[in-house]
């Protein structure tokens, strides 16, 4: 399970490390803030393509051989970064990073599936989970004193490291488990495959319930360091500290997803996080209407909103993996695929949205928590 953790853990490393630079590197490149919002933008896409591709490829060629070329382009597109002469440059570097990085993410989901049944896999996926998020509670944190004290390319040294050790980790210690391959890669095969997946309800349900879910915090990704640091003049380790608060509400939520979701079912445990998650959303929109923009009124909704996501995540990820567990890596990376680009159109508008309140990411919450509560529902009449 602890390889499983450190391979999924390098793409969000490299997402959440970076979060604290973005205003820094806006004026190293004397570009505006959309513009270095970019880098943030245009990882999230590639991580959204890298997921559509790692699945057939897997399905096809097993998980080992292609969880280790995906990490060594992680790696590259690091590097490119760390050397960037030019945004445009650093832009190209995030994309090659974010294709490579991807790679643990969406195989550690189908190995999890390939060795579980359904239920258990859920178990699995919040533990796995709850370790993968100590990166988000560290990483904004390192990157922010990276940043503060050496400027923004040490944070991209930082993720380099990183991805280095989960490429080596994942060449040493992670077996095969995929061994009833396809014969070929089919790409007709794959696109009928996909195609049936997105004609399937119940996929569908669970994969609109995953992305409403995750747009809420790429939403906080985009708005935070804006109105943390240029709004209310924080700094980008203030920033990092405020965070790994609410990153360790979420591993909290994934761990009672691990422990209960096996007894007590998956789609109870999920409609019971995405119920209680209108109670923060509410909360926001209180504050933004109600309370003077302060730290303290911006993270506390996110904090009580990262356990109940961390309860509802693992389920609703497991419950689409688990529709056609035939399709189990093609799955994987297609409910990846569009619930990481939701959340890159999530940061596009919020990066062009902020008017120096919260209100537009308290809108975003409340609609995301209904839309994931409904979709809930609507995958559970599905199944049945």
């Amino acid at each position: 399970m602890w390889v499983l953790v450190v391979m999924s853990a390098a793409g969000p490393f490299a997402l959440n490390a970076f979060v604290p630079s973005l205003p820094n590197l806006a004026a190293a490149f004397d570009s505006d803030y959309g513009t270095a919002q970019l880098a943030l933008t245009l990882y999230l896409f590639s991580v959204a393509g890298g997921q559509l591709i790692y699945g057939p490829l897997s399905d096809r060629f097993g998980r080992r051989p292609v969880l280790l070329a995906g990490l060594t382009l992680g790696c590259a597109g690091s590097l490119l970064c760390l050397l960037a002469p030019t945004m445009t440059t650093l832009l190209v570097g995030r994309i090659a990073q974010g294709l490579g990085s991807c790679a643990g993410l969406v195989l550690a989901r189908a190995i999890v599936r390939d060795i579980y049944p359904r239920d258990a896999s859920a178990s699995v996926i919040g533990y796995v989970t709850m370790g993968m998020v100590l990166m988000p509670m560290v990483a904004p944190g390192i990157g922010g004193l990276l940043d503060q004290n050496f400027g923004w390319r040490a944070s991209f040294v930082a993720m380099f490291a990183f991805a280095a050790f989960a490429l080596w980790t994942s060449y040493r210690f992670a077996g095969e488990t995929h061994h009833a391959r396809h014969a070929t890669l089919d790409l007709v095969a794959v696109l009928r495959g996909s195609a049936a997946l997105l004609r399937t309800p119940a996929f569908l349900g669970y994969t609109m319930a995953v992305s409403f879910n995750s747009l809420q915090f790429f939403g906080f990704l985009a708005a935070g360091p804006y109105l943390v640091v240029t709004v209310l003049g924080g700094s980008p380790a203030e920033y990092g500290f405020w965070f790994a608060f609410c990153a360790a509400s979420y591993a909290i939520g994934n761990f009672g997803a691990g422990r209960w979701s096996r007894s007590v079912g998956l789609d109870r445990m999920a409609r019971l996080g995405s119920a209680l998650g209108l109670v923060p959303s509410a909360m926001a929109l209180y504050a933004a209407f109600f309370v003077d923009l302060q730290i303290a009124a911006f993270f506390v909704p996110f904090f009580l909103l990262g356990f109940t996501n961390g309860m509802s995540q693992p389920n609703l990820i497991a419950g689409a993996v688990s529709v056609n567990p035939a399709l189990a890596g093609a799955a994987s990376g297609l409910v990846g695929a569009i619930q990481t680009g939701a959340g890159a159109v999530s940061t596009l508008i919020m990066g062009f949205a902020q008017d120096g309140t919260m209100l537009p990411l308290a809108i975003l919450f409340a609609c995301c928590g209904l839309g994931t509560l409904t979709a809930h529902v609507v995958a559970v009449r599905a199944s049945r």
